[in-house]
C-alpha cells in the first residue's frame, strides 16, 4: 500500500488527503463565498459567516492558505489590508462546493417530506 505523507501525516488514499484539506465547518462556506466573490477581505468574510468568531476564521483561512487553496494578499498600507482569493487548485473545487450545496437543497427537502409523514 502506498502511503501518502503530507504535513507529518499520513493518508491511506486520496479521498483522505481531500478530506483533510477541505472538512470542517468552516472550509467549504469559506470557500463557497470566495467562489461567489473574490477577492474579500476579513470583515467582508465575517459578514457572511456571522456564526463564527474570528480567531476561528483566522485560523481556517491560514490553513486554507498553508494547503495552497487560499491566497492571502498583503497590501503595504497603514491600516494594513489583507484580501483572500481562491487559488487555482481553490478554484477547481467549485464543481465540489456546488454538489454538496446542491445535495444539501435535496436532503432539506427530504427531511421536509419525512417529516411531514412522521
Amino acid at each position: 500500500m502506498l502511503l501518502i505523507n503530507y504535513k507529518e501525516t499520513e493518508y491511506y488514499n486520496s479521498k483522505d488527503l481531500a478530506l483533510s484539506v477541505i472538512g470542517g465547518r468552516w472550509k467549504i462556506p469559506i470557500i463557497w463565498h470566495l467562489l461567489q466573490e473574490s477577492p474579500l477581505r476579513l470583515n467582508q468574510l465575517e459578514k457572511r459567516l456571522p456564526d463564527i468568531n474570528q480567531r476561528m476564521l483566522i485560523r481556517q483561512l491560514r490553513e486554507l492558505e498553508n494547503d495552497h487553496i487560499v491566497h492571502r494578499e498583503v497590501y503595504p498600507v497603514v491600516p494594513p489590508k489583507v484580501e483572500y482569493s481562491l487559488t487555482s487548485i481553490g478554484k477547481d473545487l467549485e464543481a465540489v462546493v456546488n454538489g454538496i450545496c446542491d445535495w444539501g437543497d435535496e436532503y432539506l427537502a427530504f427531511l421536509k417530506e419525512n417529516h411531514e409523514n412522521e
